[in-house]
């Protein structure tokens, strides 16, 4: 079993039971998740962070401070001793699917079929296959073949 990220004790949960909820309420507004997509590019560095998004000094500063603190990044003094680096931690990385899922669902519906866009791609250099979840027999899954379960 994984560690969570936050302990149910330390946030108040928009809706306690939903997994998809308390994952918004840890990673889901628009400067943490770009955030997180560019420490997967290579960023570290505060002005790495800004540079990439062009978030405002003050918002990328709280929103490195809850990454922190949620468990998604890890906070270190480089060695010179000037600034801090951030680096996802095991939890952090493990959001992966979620961003690879987010691009390619904006692949498909934010941009026009000429539109110029990035392009996420493998070791090889080519695009990575679209994201399809699987039943436990390995057919497609989605929202006609699936439904929610409260667990205890």
């Amino acid at each position: 079993m994984t560690q969570p990220a936050t302990r149910a004790d330390e946030a108040s949960w928009t809706d306690p039971t939903c997994p998809v909820a308390r994952t918004l309420d840890l990673v889901g507004d628009r400067w943490s998740l770009l955030i997180v997509r560019d420490a997967m590019d290579g960023a570290r560095a505060f002005t790495d962070f800004q540079q990439r998004t062009g978030i405002a000094r003050n918002i990328l500063t709280d929103r490195l401070r809850r990454l922190v603190e949620r468990g998604i990044l890890d906070r270190r003094t480089a060695p010179s001793g000037k600034r801090q680096l951030y680096t996802l931690t095991p939890a952090g990385r493990d959001l992966f699917t979620v961003v690879v899922a987010l691009r390619q669902w904006g692949e498909r519906h934010a941009f026009a079929p000429d539109e110029p866009r990035s392009v996420l791609v493998d070791e090889r250099g080519l695009p990575l296959p679209r994201l399809q979840p699987a039943s436990s027999r390995g057919n497609p899954a989605d929202v006609d073949t699936t439904s929610v379960r409260k667990v205890r």
